[in-house]
């Protein structure tokens, strides 16, 4: 029997979903299958596992989530570029990986490999030595590397007292370790999701510190691109500031969308946690018909 369906709108209510997580099959701390019994002790009905360009944890979680009573939907944070800007779009994906974003998930992987050498040979030259390796022994795996692990990298070496330093002074945009030019344009990766028969979502539009104006540009790209949602909440935000983005969302006919971003415990946040979304008329992500039958899966668990 299927639990209580999701809203259809937005009305200030606490809500039991979260469509923006990490895995170890990226650069989360836990396991897909942890992270899903996580959620399902936190309340959590309906989810979407995001992990950086790779769907390796899906299959996994979704195992996990039907027997933890939660609706796991495929999905992939996809790393872009938009005006010399590193911009990530999430694909919520009910029929899983398929034609041109299965190759370019396969491409996304390869572009992982080159951008770390390139981040690696520049880390190396302000201080940290042996950084491929370093970021490596971080990462604890052989998956593709992302900053955070050279972010971590640099504070194991001293060279930073924690990970927002590491960002702040070398792995932030516009910083020596922010290497872009290998991620696809953000038109190209919102044709991958559209050709698979998945939601295109731009992943936290308020964190690139953009002027309003160009935030609208951003949002009239994507939206003219085929972009269909926009993360309304990521995490922990001003609430005018998310009041102001409804409003951009409600004139440009975008979806919403929320989520955590969480990847790891111990920190500010855990899955499901984030500011209150306001009552608006933007309507909500999993409101779009493509996610109709996702919708439906959450039961109760055994």
């Amino acid at each position: 029997m299927p639990m209580t369906a999701l809203p259809v709108r937005f009305e200030g209510e606490p809500l039991t979903i979260d469509l923006h997580m990490h895995s170890t099959a990226s650069d989360g701390a836990l396991p897909p299958e942890a992270l899903v019994r996580l959620c399902g002790q936190r309340g959590l009905t309906h989810i979407a596992l995001t992990d950086h360009d790779t769907m390796a944890g899906v299959a996994a979680a979704r195992q996990a989530g039907a027997l933890a009573g939660v609706a796991v939907l495929p999905a992939t944070e996809l790393s872009t570029q938009w005006r010399g800007i590193n911009i990530h779009v999430v694909g919520l994906l009910p029929e899983g990986p398929r034609g041109r974003l299965r190759d370019g998930l396969v491409a996304q992987a390869e572009a992982r490999e080159r951008r770390s050498a390139t981040i690696a040979e520049r880390l190396e030259k302000i201080g940290l030595d042996d950084a491929l390796a370093r970021a490596r022994a971080q990462a604890g795996s052989d998956r593709p590397l992302g900053r955070p692990d050279f972010a971590r990298a640099l504070v194991a070496a001293g060279l930073v007292p924690d990970t927002a330093a590491a960002f702040a002074k070398y792995l932030g945009n516009g910083k020596v370790g922010d290497v872009k030019a290998h991620w696809p344009y953000l038109s190209e990766a919102v044709a991958w999701i559209l050709a698979a028969g998945g939601v295109a979502v731009l992943a936290h539009p308020l964190r690139h510190k953009l002027t309003r104006r160009k935030r609208g540009l951003l949002l009239d790209d994507f939206r003219e691109a085929g972009g269909q949602a926009a993360e309304l909440v990521s995490g922990f935000q001003n609430p005018d500031v998310t009041r102001d983005l409804a409003r951009q969302l409600q004139e440009r006919d975008l979806l919403a969308s929320v989520g955590s971003d969480f990847h790891f415990p111990g920190g500010h946040l855990s899955p499901g946690t984030m500011s209150p979304v306001p009552r608006t008329a933007v309507a909500p992500v999993w409101t779009h018909p493509r996610l109709a039958a996702w919708r439906g899966e959450a039961t109760p668990a055994a």
